[in-house]
């Protein structure tokens, strides 16, 4: 399967973008005890949105290339339950703008991971 590498680097770039925009979000709160355990598991799953993505573009079978798609799927999703956690703690915090970029990532991973099944029949 050949990818259009400007595409790979477009990704790349937005997962890095999102993962650099929630550190800075969660870093305003990271004093906080209370919600200490949530930005920790934010800023974890959402890293590793683009940490698999990584993995994924250094696949060595198409197996192992999907099950890396599939896990930056995971922690798409991971990342829209701890932001949903944060605006309900944090009503004033707009993060809106961040569950939708998450959302958004989820929808590429998922469509890839479809075109990758549906090639293989």
């Amino acid at each position: 399967m050949i990818i259009n590498q400007a595409k790979l680097n477009q990704l790349e770039k937005r997962t890095v973008n999102f993962s650099v925009a929630i550190v800075k979000t969660s870093v305003k709160y990271s004093g906080d005890a209370a919600l200490k355990p949530i930005i920790d598991q934010l800023v974890q799953s959402a890293t590793s949105i683009g940490a698999y993505y990584a993995e994924a573009n250094n696949a060595v079978s198409k197996a192992d290339f999907t099950n890396m798609i599939i896990l930056a799927n995971k922690e798409a999703g991971k990342t829209r339950y701890w932001l949903k956690v944060l605006s309900e703690l944090l009503p004033k915090e707009n993060l809106s703008r961040l569950s939708q970029e998450a959302l958004k990532l989820a929808l590429v991973f998922q469509k890839i991971v479809t075109t990758m099944e549906d090639s293989s029949q």
